[in-house]
């Protein structure tokens, strides 16, 4: 939106962040209490509906202990795309004005990496916030309003995948053209 970020206080603009990284970040403790990360003080109502909507509902509830699981150090307890989606859920009981989602699905199988995307695509569709997705697929980014394509530090190209697609010569374009021959992009 124009507004220049530089002279903010960085611990407020961290504050109006939520993020979801490729390897997200679980402590030894219980799956709710690392929901609770989000906002501490949220309420188990809270924490349940953002299971909820990161779809980790139905998978905590069928563990013996639900959300009074321990998790283990690292989460070691839970799958790669279990240990996603509570960390969607911790994103999403924060409630950010901004999400930003670094690589959230990339180092998933393609079966946990559908219903983690499925969880972001109704997060993206019902929340509003602003969204950063970083990703290297194109998949991911396809239905963005606005992917800027960045090379050697800089941003080279931006705009709405249709629009990218028409550039003569266009980095995105290429990249587009690369993934749809087979070649992973």
């Amino acid at each position: 939106d124009a507004v220049d970020i530089r002279p903010a206080d960085v611990r407020w603009l961290r504050q109006q962040m939520g993020l979801v990284q490729q390897e997200p970040v679980l402590f030894a403790g219980t799956i709710g209490w690392n929901i609770s990360l989000g906002r501490p003080g949220a309420s188990d109502e809270e924490i349940q509906a953002a299971a909820q909507q990161a779809n980790a509902h139905t998978f905590v509830s069928e563990l013996p202990e639900a959300f009074a699981t321990q998790v283990g150090e690292k989460g070691i307890q839970l799958s790669g795309g279990q240990k996603q989606r509570i960390a969607i859920a911790r994103a999403i009981v924060r409630d950010p004005p901004i999400l930003i989602l670094d690589e959230a699905t990339s180092a998933l199988d393609t079966a946990s990496e559908r219903v983690v995307q499925a969880a972001l695509d109704a997060l993206l569709a019902t929340k509003r916030m602003s969204t950063i997705v970083i990703a290297h697929r194109l998949s991911t980014i396809r239905d963005a309003d606005k992917i800027a394509v960045i090379s050697g530090g800089a941003v080279v190209e931006e705009g709405p995948h249709d629009e990218l697609l028409t550039r003569p010569n266009g980095i995105y374009a290429s990249l587009v053209a690369h993934a749809s021959s087979g070649s992973k992009a």
